[in-house]
């Protein structure tokens, strides 16, 4: 018996397995060595939008270009080589085939997610020349623990953050102060924390409500929020006070810095039930030096040098002497 019809022979034993196989909601494909379509069911058929016709003995890269072929090849390859599975999650890999997402729980999923498994499928003569390859529409699992995923994302930053501000809370952003004090001890960086608060602010309160009030902090988070880098950290001291972390910069360049948000600040308006406000801030700098002892008293300096700001005359910067 040559080859062909050994090969003939293993498709007719697979086809009673098909006939139980066509309606499983799980899609099946028989490949040969050459990587060419020999059958498949009803699912790759209702996905796909190709019937077994037009697909059979034709090559799997032709048939669906999207399937990436070197990396196909290799896990095909192995499985006839180790005579052992071989499998894709959705996780390393989206979809295997780009088909249409149709169910209405995950809806807002485009494609459908995939896992996949390659089966070696043994001949009487224990070679294998067929694989079996199994794709599993997992888009429900995904959709969950993306979702799940992402819920956590929003919590952890929920339980850093200020809710008023969107600046990082007290909590959070004295813990990263505490480690960037230790990084500064350690290496001698030029790193520079600032204070500041908004001048005058129980007036605000006074004069035009505290829904006002919350307004102008708001106002004044986002402006803050603009300017600082990806490498600083821009939080809430408490009320109307606040504080940034700017690693490896010295008080000069810090001065800068906080010259810019001076201005900015006194520049604009904020509008409250109709109401025009302006207002300005007061800022204190201290860069770090090795004779701090620890990170409160780090923060300490700076606040000494705002309340130098104050004594000044307010919307002034000062650094730490």
């Amino acid at each position: 018996m040559n080859n062909q019809e050994i090969e003939k022979q293993e498709l007719n034993e697979l086809h009673w397995m098909m006939d139980m196989l066509t309606n499983v909601d799980v899609g099946l494909i028989v490949l040969d060595s050459a990587y060419c379509i020999k059958m498949w069911n009803r699912f790759m058929e209702d996905h796909s939008g190709k019937s077994d016709g037009e697909v059979k003995n034709n090559s799997i890269f032709e048939v669906f270009p999207e399937v990436p072929e070197a990396w196909f090849k290799h896990k095909i390859d192995s499985v006839f080589t180790l005579k052992s599975r071989a499998f894709s999650t959705w996780e390393q890999r989206p979809y295997l085939f780009k088909f249409k997402n149709y169910r209405p729980i995950t809806s807002t999923e485009a494609t459908m997610y995939q896992n996949a498994t390659m089966i070696p499928i043994m001949s009487s003569d224990g070679e294998v020349n067929h694989v079996c390859l199994l794709i599993y529409d997992v888009t429900d699992v995904a959709t969950s623990k993306k979702e799940q995923t992402r819920l956590n994302s929003q919590l952890e930053k929920l339980s850093r953050t200020d809710r008023l501000t969107g600046l990082f809370n007290r909590g959070y952003w004295e813990e990263c102060f505490e480690n960037e004090y230790e990084r500064c001890k350690r290496y001698g960086n030029n790193s520079s924390v600032l204070i500041f608060d908004i001048d005058h602010f129980k007036n605000v309160n006074d004069t035009y409500g505290h829904q006002a009030g919350d307004e102008v902090i708001r106002q004044t988070s986002s402006l803050l929020l603009d300017m600082v880098r990806k490498t600083d950290v821009a939080g809430r001291y408490g009320g109307e006070e606040f504080v940034v972390f700017l690693p490896d910069t010295d008080s000069g360049k810090a001065k800068i810095f906080a010259e810019r948000l001076r201005k900015k600040i006194e520049a604009i308006t904020v509008t409250h039930d109709d109401k025009k406000i302006k207002f300005t801030i007061s800022l204190g700098i201290c860069q770090f030096n090795k004779d701090l002892p620890s990170h409160e008293k780090w923060i300490e300096q700076a606040d000494q040098a705002l309340y130098q700001s104050k004594e000044g005359g307010r919307n002034q910067t000062n650094i730490a002497s």
